[in-house]
């Protein structure tokens, strides 16, 4: 129990918070506000460019997996409506849906979801991480200063900044791989078995997280304790004498507790305790595969897209088709590099060009520091490392950060997904690789800013070199340090201006977007739902999420608003019957739906209602302008039934500046109510359609003397029940009211371009009027 006065406190933990800083170094704070820096701006950017979320649907499903796990379970379980709610790259299974991605990465940004209610803390979390780490490997690999700068590039890297910014598997992975790389260097450098099984979990949860990207990430590391494992075994064989499969042997037999001659080699111990580690987490993926899967070796992306994996030939994803060559592999990934090094790293080509000469040094550094086999045996048997690196542990890290990126650059030639993202190879504006990035070599960025932060730490000391030769000749200090001032100041504001420009053209194209779906979503940000089912249109397919990710079900699909698919009308009737009591509406929008962002949608939010009765009464009154010679009213269901007419119609000559169409919904069809005042008797039959459900459209097609024609148009969703206040044969009609409207012009159905918004005037002209009502009995 502290015995200091109240007052007093605050003072001494500002104390002591004094001392540590004066303790730290000035390097590590500037890491540190980089890092914090990286995690305010990644915040910054998720909360206003990426507000509704980004034209990459993933996120969608990463954010309805995060929203299960939170609730303890892995799946949707939907039973007969599973269709109804299906999401984007889930998997429909008997009525259980399950994602087709890992729950790593998702489970990463559960934790702020259920923490503080905001997962874009995770995004910022990660985001300060990486940087955080990228530091540290740099300082292992090429010094603490080059370390630092390092970290800037990777922060800076647009590639970095976008993705990192939405909920994406890319950067969390990064992050996994970036704490196996920093914790197994320090288990080799330091010798510290506890830094070895960090490494192991990063690795493991890597590779449950993203299989492929962890293999290829830590490829050169597992060559690397390979060969310390084959080399410590090795020399215990020459040292007991013993042949190499003798040693084997021996090392076994300790290893399993039969022989109590003396432990391990230490690389061996390290190595194992890593590789131990890491294959738990694989058997974890494995047991997670057989449980949602039903087989240990069928990840659930195999069963959504069998040909959707790694390889060459065909590759296919639901109904997307690629002959993927090995020379389309080469081409896209050259591409792909190619816009890397120009667009996606920081400060675009004049980052790459730093990390060129960074390479160039660290290569000199290699050759100079000699004794090659430093490269794979650290002075093993030696003393303790020096833990600020020696030159020969150095060149191992540099090395393997050269191996990461040739194993990312070449491991994603097997892989289609880049030729995908990339879309057009002759536009950098298309395809998701321009909102985001080559986002598949992510893992490129950490070795690319390594040697980018040697490069402009080598320019650095190049510079105080310069200084201290020129005060050599006689400058003053004053006037060679001003000198050096000026071209560092013109070098920063260069190398800044270049890292903004190459991060405008992305960010512009991704807060475009943004504003699309901004317009888009706006019923929904004014709204308050309390019970609410709403039905959603299908531009893309029957699927969920794809493309309005920001309207997601809650695990339970029982929140203050579900959300479900608009299909065939039996299937929205038995969505309509699972959920009685709720509050009913329809979004829609005037416009066609793209993935241009300049193409703009005007969006409609519409509150429906069930009418039912033994007949169902209508009469729509529409807005006719100068100059048209008649009009033709028409009645026609979509499904209709066998053995009776398809539709019924009939003309109208004498028209003022508007009309009204009396129309009925009956068990025994629709029929047009005014049809018998104008002498065709057949148009006023009714018209079957089918009593399960069905869609009946009742149009008004306005014709001009030329020929023109514009069409209201209205399709309400009709079935027959029976029970309650019966009508002929005990059966009652039942619709959802109101109708969805549309106008068209020189058609007569033109879809969601011709949705008609009642709340817009400006959407129509003005002499369009579009009213209709039900005026029978037993409304509902």
């Amino acid at each position: 129990m502290s015995l200091l006065p109240p007052s007093a406190r605050p003072r001494r933990l500002a104390a002591r918070l004094r001392q540590r800083l004066a303790r730290a170094d000035r390097v590590s704070l500037a890491a540190a506000l980089v890092a914090v820096a990286a995690g305010l701006l990644t915040f910054a950017i998720a909360a206003t460019v990426f507000s509704h979320h980004s034209a990459n649907h993933d996120e969608g499903v990463y954010l309805t997996q995060a929203a299960l796990l939170l609730e303890g379970q892995l799946a949707f379980h939907a039973g007969p409506l599973a269709d109804a709610f299906h999401p984007w790259f889930f998997i429909e299974d008997g009525g259980r849906l399950y994602p087709k991605y890992n729950p790593v990465p998702a489970a990463m940004f559960a934790v702020t979801m259920g923490l503080f209610g905001e997962p874009r803390v995770t995004l910022a979390v990660v985001a300060a991480g990486n940087a955080a780490l990228v530091y540290l490997l740099g300082s292992m690999a090429v010094g603490r200063r080059a370390g630092l700068a390092a970290a800037v590039c990777f922060a800076a890297s647009p590639m970095a900044v976008a993705t990192s910014s939405a909920f994406l598997p890319y950067a969390p992975t990064t992050f996994l791989n970036l704490i196996f790389a920093v914790a197994y260097l320090r288990s080799v450098r330091d010798r510290s078995l506890r830094a070895a099984g960090v490494a192991g979990v990063a690795i493991g949860l890597a590779f449950f997280a993203r299989p492929y990207t962890a293999v290829l990430f830590a490829a050169p590391f597992i060559g690397h304790a390979l060969w310390r494992v084959w080399s410590a075994v090795r020399r215990f064989g020459v040292e007991s004498g013993a042949s190499t499969p003798g040693a084997f042997a021996a090392l076994g037999r300790r290893a399993l507790g039969v022989s109590r001659s003396g432990e391990l080699p230490g690389p061996i111990r390290r190595h194992g305790f890593t590789a131990l580690f890491g294959t738990l987490f694989v058997g974890v993926t494995l047991a997670y595969n057989a449980l949602m899967t039903g087989s240990p070796l069928v990840f659930p992306y195999q069963v959504f897209a069998p040909m959707d994996g790694p390889g060459f030939g065909e590759r296919r994803i639901l109904g997307h088709t690629v002959d993927y060559t090995l020379g389309l592999a080469l081409e896209s990934n050259r591409y792909a590099l190619q816009e890397i090094a120009t667009r996606w790293f920081a400060a675009g080509p004049l980052g790459t060009a730093a990390a060129l000469v960074g390479g160039v040094v660290a290569a000199y550094g290699w050759r100079a520091s000699g004794d090659p086999r430093g490269l794979l045996d650290d002075g093993e048997t030696g003393p303790s490392p020096d833990p600020a690196g020696s030159p020969a542990f150095r060149r191992t890290a540099t090395l393997l950060l050269v191996g990461v990126a040739v194993s990312v650059a070449v491991g994603n030639l097997y892989f289609w997904g880049t030729h995908n993202a990339l879309a057009d190879l002759s536009d950098p504006t298309d395809g998701l690789a321009s909102l985001f990035g080559p986002f598949y070599h992510f893992d490129l960025l950490v070795p690319l800013s390594a040697f980018g932060g040697l490069g402009v730490a080598a320019a650095g000391r190049s510079l105080s070199a310069a200084r201290e030769r020129l005060v050599a000749r006689g400058v003053s200090p004053a006037a060679a340090g001003a000198a050096l001032a000026v071209v560092v100041a013109l070098a920063v504001a260069g190398g800044g201006v270049a890292a903004v420009d190459a991060a405008a053209d992305p960010m512009e194209r991704n807060a475009a977007v943004d504003e699309k779906h901004e317009m888009a979503y706006a019923p929904f940000d004014e709204a308050t739902f309390e019970d609410g089912l709403v039905f959603l249109p299908t531009p893309y397919g029957e699927w969920q999420n794809h493309p309005f990710q920001y309207l997601r079900n809650g695990p339970g699909l029982d929140g203050e608003v579900v959300y479900a698919l608009d299909r065939d009308p039996v299937e929205n009737f038995a969505v309509l019957d699972a959920y009685p009591n709720r509050t009913l509406y329809r979004y829609g929008y005037q416009g066609v739906w793209t993935a241009d962002p300049e193409t703009r949608v005007t969006p409609k939010l519409e509150a429906l209602d069930r009418r039912s009765g033994p007949r169902i009464d209508a009469e729509t009154t529409v807005g006719v302008p100068d100059r048209v010679a008649r009009a033709q009213v028409r009645v026609d269901p979509r499904r209709g039934a066998p053995g009776g007419p398809d539709h019924a119609s009939y003309t109208v000559s004498d028209l003022g500046d508007s009309l009204a169409v009396g129309w009925a919904v009956t068990p025994e069809g629709v029929r047009l109510s005014d049809a018998a005042a104008t002498g065709d008797a057949d148009a006023a039959e009714p018209v079957p359609f089918d009593p399960e459900g069905d869609v009946v459209a009742v149009t008004v097609t306005l014709v001009d003397p030329a020929g023109a024609t514009f069409t209201y148009r209205q399709e309400v969703t009709v079935r027959v029940t029976e029970g309650g206040e019966a009508g002929a044969d005990g059966e009652r009609v039942e619709a959802v009211w109101p109708p969805e409207r549309s106008t068209c012009r020189l058609v007569t159905e033109c879809g969601n371009e011709g949705t008609y918004l009642p709340d817009e005037p400006d959407a129509h002209p003005d002499w369009v009027v579009f009213e209709t009502a039900a005026t029978g009995t037993g409304d509902r």
